[in-house]
């Protein structure tokens, strides 16, 4: 059987033993009793893994945590001496062997299934993010683009992505955008960070607009991105006021229609371990993915 785990890396353990045998029953035993079965061999695969008979070229993809199939059946039992006692032989000393199991040879193919990926204007803060609450070491730096490919993390078993910043005209290909955006589509949902160091291009409207830009391209680039679960994170709290922080989430609350809602700073311990719960709620409140998710 394969069957679906939440671990990125549990096909780097079958580098140097790819190959699994299952072992021969048992022989049959006294009193007339049949030899027992053998225990399954499940093969754990990262959730999200695309399965292919390399001799068939049939597949199929494991989408959810637990998830099992069976690929290969084992042998038949043979017949023992019970199996040919009859009015006129008694005590036969006959018997046949088992049967071979079937083998097959399997190329697996991981498609990552990302729970939840953060998306934001360069230097938004979403490295930083990723690494705190996954102890991931993606690059961070104080100027645009330090990121030029998803970084990933896993937060108590999900899998969290760090998308690079994205600019306006990113759905028309501005930039990286197309090489950026296509990867979103792959994301369970959407985490939204909107520093407030936006508020240095506009003291009242800055950050709504910064979020109202990304969430613009988002959906100009796939329409279905716009109808994604999403949380709204606006960080870097420790270069405002309290004041500030509050106006702002003020706006924000009214504006959304939602209350995924949350600010931080990566900075303040306090305010991480109360971030942590709210995104593990979140989390937790989604659906499982679809096959839609993963196209």
């Amino acid at each position: 059987y394969f069957r679906a785990v939440r671990d990125l890396n549990r096909l780097a353990d079958y580098a140097g033993n790819p190959k699994f045998k299952a072992l021969r029953g048992g022989d049959g035993r006294r009193n007339s009793k049949e030899g027992g079965n053998q225990d399954p061999i499940y093969i754990e695969i990262p959730i999200g893994s695309i399965v292919t008979n390399t001799e068939t070229g049939e597949s199929f993809q494991m989408l959810t945590e637990g998830e099992t199939r069976q690929v290969l059946r084992g042998g038949r039992g043979g017949y023992g001496n019970e199996h040919f006692k009859s009015s006129t032989n008694t005590t036969p000393y006959e018997q046949t062997d088992g049967g071979v199991g079937e083998e097959g040879t399997y190329h697996i193919e991981l498609q990552l299934l990302v729970d939840l990926g953060m998306v934001g204007l360069p230097s938004a803060g979403k490295s930083s993010l990723v690494n705190t609450l996954t102890g991931s070491h993606m690059k961070v730096g104080d100027y645009p683009f330090t990121t030029l490919e998803p970084g990933l993390g896993m937060f108590h078993g999900y899998v969290l992505a760090d998308i690079p910043g994205l600019i306006e005209g990113a759905a028309e290909g501005r930039g990286l955008g197309h090489k950026f955006l296509r990867h979103i589509r792959r994301t369970r949902a959407i985490a939204h960070l909107v520093s407030f160091e936006n508020l240095e291009e506009d003291i009242e409207m800055g950050m709504w607009n910064a979020y109202e830009g990304i969430r613009k391209e988002l959906v100009d680039y796939r329409a279905e991105l716009g109808e994604k679960p999403e949380l709204v994170v606006l960080t870097k709290t420790d270069t405002v006021d309290e004041e500030t922080v509050q106006t702002q989430m003020d706006l924000f609350a009214q504006k959304l229609g939602h209350d995924n809602l949350v600010a931080i700073s990566v900075l303040d311990d306090e305010q991480m371990e109360q971030f942590s719960l709210v995104l593990s709620r979140f989390l937790q409140s989604l659906e499982s993915p679809t096959q839609e998710e993963t196209q």
